[in-house]
């Protein structure tokens, strides 16, 4: 049976009111509430992505949230370094990051991806402010120990007093992961770890990890097979019998540790689905894996 058009438009105009309801509950229980998003992988490459990603973190912030976005932007800095004639180098999944190669990293991240994201979160109606972990000595970094990779850094510590007083004033901050030392070295730093120890800093609701996979999954190559839930105990377990590997390892450890200080909620979700963001925070069912504290309660 043909649907009219007329009817067509009727039932989408009811899908929508649904959903709009169904948001109603998670509007009003977290306005007012900070949300870290890390923003990463084929969410940052595919426009069309871009563009919806960008309209949900102003979306977060026109219903009363207040969003704090982190970005890296691996794929931008090789294709830097191959302008640049500087061949990228791997070690154990960290980029090596020498002297030539710090100053592409600070310079594509802090120069270029962060004020293009900046730029179209103003373009939307929200209004966005770029900072890396230098503003403000918002981070203090560290070497990351490991011998032969170079400027890679840990974060020492947080100052969050430059994000509450933009937050509190309405802005939305977006911070590219490079910080600096006590003398003033630069340091690249994993975005999701600095997502992480924001949220832990300044006590968010939710860390949210846009990634290129569903979540956690029980066997890797079945996107079927998603863990919708999981606590801080499961999570380590995971860990330890191998269904987590690779590099959902140190996405798992970043929401762990945000967790164990305090953040309430952590959620790995697949950025490649639009408005992926909406769909995990105001819907019932989710579309990712929640990570929560052992003393969790609805």
């Amino acid at each position: 049976m043909m649907v009219s058009e007329t009817e067509y438009i009727r039932q989408d105009a009811a899908s929508r009111v649904q959903v709009l309801s169904e948001a109603l509950p998670y509007i009003q229980q977290f306005t007012g509430r900070t949300i870290v998003v890390k923003y990463g992988g084929a969410a940052m490459k595919d426009s069309n992505l871009k563009d919806k990603v960008i309209r949900d973190i102003v979306f977060l912030s026109c219903v009363g949230l207040r969003p704090i976005v982190v970005h890296g932007g691996g794929p931008e800095i090789n294709s830097w370094l191959d302008k640049l004639g500087i061949e990228p180098q791997f070690k154990n999944g960290l980029r090596v990051t020498d002297a030539p190669t710090m100053d592409v990293v600070e310079m594509v991240l802090v120069g270029r991806v962060n004020k293009e994201i900046v730029a179209l979160i103003n373009q939307a109606g929200g209004s966005a402010v770029g900072l890396c972990g230098i503003d403000g000595n918002l981070i203090t970094a560290r070497p990351q120990g490991e011998e032969g990779i170079g400027f890679v850094g840990e974060v020492s510590s947080v100052d969050i007093k430059i994000l509450e007083t933009l937050v509190n004033n309405g802005y939305i901050p977006v911070v590219s992961s490079v910080a600096a030392d006590e003398s003033g070295q630069s340091y690249n730093i994993n975005a999701d770890t600095v997502a992480g120890e924001i949220a832990a800093a300044i006590g968010a609701e939710k860390l949210i990890l846009l990634t290129d996979t569903r979540g956690i999954l029980k066997d890797y190559k079945d996107p079927s097979t998603l863990i919708p839930r999981v606590d801080i105990q499961e999570a380590r377990e995971l860990i330890t019998t191998g269904i987590v590997s690779g590099g959902m390892i140190p996405k798992v450890n970043c929401c762990v540790r945000s967790l164990a200080q305090g953040v309430r909620a952590a959620h790995i979700v697949d950025g490649r689905i639009p408005h992926a963001l909406l769909l995990e925070i105001f819907t019932d069912i989710g579309i990712g894996t929640m990570l929560v504290g052992s003393q969790f309660t609805l």
